[in-house]
């Protein structure tokens, strides 16, 4: 099903880092303000994309930047922190795609079907995000996380609820309300069960396989 809005992939950085030739021959700069930050959230995010990758550590992450782990706090207070710039990313990318969606579809069945493609396009377009969307990357991590995932998810469902309700009254439903909710409860379970699968599969298990027919049947 394609996506008229992009899909948005973690890469924070407006311009490259320097070539090694080019540092050979110029003196080392420091990292713009901010560039740091930028730097460990993508090597965070890549070490998710990890198959098998249980659990990110602040000594393998600054071995992986080889920089010290002193150096990671000078930037984030906590690993949890990182995380939490993981989830910003995610919520913002998500909920600009969700008002374009909006903004652009009339009908409320295709703006729910544009909504579940677009959650898992970007899943599959961003492993080590799906990750933490699914709460795997947060199992040991502070209960807060798990928390604002959760939240992120019944906002999702708050969208769906909407879009479907005004389909379900477009088509004379005397329940639209009851209609709505129930369908918004199984998209959002089967978003989640994709990107689950997507997940544990070691990103091999794509999340929109068959979308087509399966939307068809959850939308029917």
């Amino acid at each position: 099903m394609p996506m008229s809005a992009p899909e948005p992939k973690l890469n924070l950085v407006a311009s490259a880092l320097p070539t090694a030739a080019a540092t050979a021959s110029a003196p080392r700069k420091r990292p713009r303000p901010g560039e740091r930050r930028v730097q460990i959230l993508q090597t965070l995010a890549s070490m998710l994309e990890q198959p098998g990758a249980d659990r990110v550590t602040t000594a393998a992450l600054a071995a992986k930047l080889e920089v010290s782990e002193a150096a990671l706090y000078r930037h984030f207070a906590s690993k949890a922190q990182m995380f939490e710039g993981l989830i910003e990313f995610i919520e913002s990318s998500i909920f600009t795609l969700l008002n374009q969606i909006s903004e652009r579809e009339g009908s409320g069945l295709l703006q729910a079907q544009k909504i579940v493609s677009m959650l898992l396009q970007f899943g599959e377009r961003n492993p080590g995000m799906t990750r933490v969307m699914v709460g795997d990357a947060l199992v040991y991590e502070n209960e807060r996380l798990v928390l604002r995932m959760n939240q992120f998810f019944d906002r999702v469902e708050s969208t769906l609820r909407q879009v479907l309700r005004n389909a379900a009254e477009a088509k004379g439903s005397s329940t639209p309300t009851v209609d709505a909710n129930a369908q918004a409860s199984v998209l959002v379970s089967f978003i989640i069960g994709r990107l689950l699968r997507y997940a544990r599969s070691g990103f091999k298990r794509s999340p929109i396989e068959q979308l087509d027919s399966a939307l068809r049947m959850l939308l029917s």
